[in-house]
């Protein structure tokens, strides 16, 4: 097992992950890339890596890992790819093998994953399977990155039938969220990126949901706000992999507002029409009113999740996502291929309240095709 020493520093903060030989550290905090290098060689002692990027993250932040590496004599070399979710694709997974097996990298050595959700889902994937496995670090660039995707193991591709279909569960050695690195994403990112941390507050955490009802503008503009609210998301989600890391039972929560969130992405060709955290927006809303309309809750839970969302500056309904309207068929087919359907039955995360949120199987496909025909602009 490897062993992660604490950041000798204050004002920066560590969540476990603990999985027992797979156990790793989340290492939260301002400025941590310069120190990159020397962490990566205390995890993982004589380690070479590669490094897997895009070309947006990579004109901000390539230089200064690559040197940190240096720095810390880690050899390095990087592969860079387009952004968006596009490169989440067969494609681009065979780009990333091949970079990895001409590096000669062995089974020793570490995969980087310097970016998004995208680059890691994508990373993380590609080391799942190169060489039957290898070690890989995750280095997260974007908020959303930082309290969901880069933590739990999740790793894939999408494919046209839909989002995440095609991948394996594969644990990072080590991730590094470097809070700085936010102030380089766009106000339209950032807010995306903040669904998910919202979220947790939405699944079990009533007090930090109106935590953030009244803090969000200080988790936008940086410093301690943000790092307390990076690390209770993360906190939070460790402790929901911990008891289900291969999601077959409470780790489905973690995927709230994402059967609508996600068919509205694969409706809209995963673009820039809807970026993954304005989809889990309207996703999470959907869900809330269809959990009033199921009789789960009443419909001030709704009100409350869309006029945070609404304050925040997300989407919050069908009507807001840009360009033409997307059929009840289209998505319906496509929620019919979720991860979480079983033996065809529909499974939705619904919410009787504000952080109570729970898992709800055999869900009718005729009440939520009429339930997403009611949301129809027009």
């Amino acid at each position: 097992m490897i062993e992660v020493h604490p950041i000798p520093f204050e004002g920066r903060e560590s969540v476990r992950v603990d999985l027992g030989d797979r156990s790793y550290d989340i290492l939260i905090g301002q400025d941590l890339l310069a120190e990159a290098g020397r962490l990566i060689a205390g995890a993982m002692p004589k380690a070479r890596t590669l490094v897997v990027t895009d070309r947006n993250v990579a004109a901000h932040h390539l230089e200064p890992l690559l040197a940190s590496l240096r720095a810390a004599g880690i050899p390095a070399e990087s592969t860079v790819l387009e952004p968006g979710e596009a490169s989440k694709s067969f494609v681009a997974l065979e780009r990333v093998v091949d970079a990895i097996l001409g590096a000669k990298l062995e089974r020793n050595d570490v995969v980087l994953a310097l970016g998004g959700g995208v680059i890691g889902d994508l990373t993380g994937f590609a080391a799942g399977i190169a060489r039957r496995g290898m070690a890989f670090i995750q280095i997260p660039t974007s908020l959303l990155a930082q309290v969901d995707s880069s933590v739990g193991g999740k790793t894939g591709i999408n494919t046209a039938r839909g989002k995440n279909l095609v991948g394996v569960f594969h644990q990072p050695r080590l991730v590094i969220a470097d809070t700085a690195v936010l102030d380089t994403l766009s106000a339209r990112h950032f807010r995306a990126g903040y669904a998910e941390v919202a979220k947790y507050g939405l699944i079990d955490d009533e007090a930090f949901f109106a935590w953030l009802e009244g803090s969000w503008r200080d988790v936008f503009a940086g410093g301690e706000a943000r790092q307390r609210a990076i690390a209770t998301s993360c906190r939070a989600k460790a402790a929901i992999v911990r008891r289900d890391e291969k999601e077959t039972g409470d780790r489905a929560l973690l995927n709230l507002g994402h059967t609508f969130g996600h068919a509205l992405e694969a409706a809209t060709g995963y673009s820039d029409r809807l970026v993954h955290g304005e989809a889990i927006a309207i996703g999470m809303v959907m869900a809330a009113d269809y959990s009033a309309r199921a009789g789960h809750c009443g419909p001030d839970v709704g009100d409350r999740v869309r006029g945070h969302f609404t304050a925040v500056g997300l989407p919050t309904t069908l009507a807001q996502v840009p360009g033409d309207p997307l059929p009840t068929a289209v998505l319906m087919e496509l929620i019919a291929q979720d991860k979480k359907v079983s033996r065809g039955k529909l499974t939705f995360i619904l919410m009787r309240g504000i952080g109570q949120a729970f898992v709800a199987p055999d869900v009718p496909a005729e009440d939520v095709a009429a339930f997403i025909a009611a949301q129809q602009p027009g």
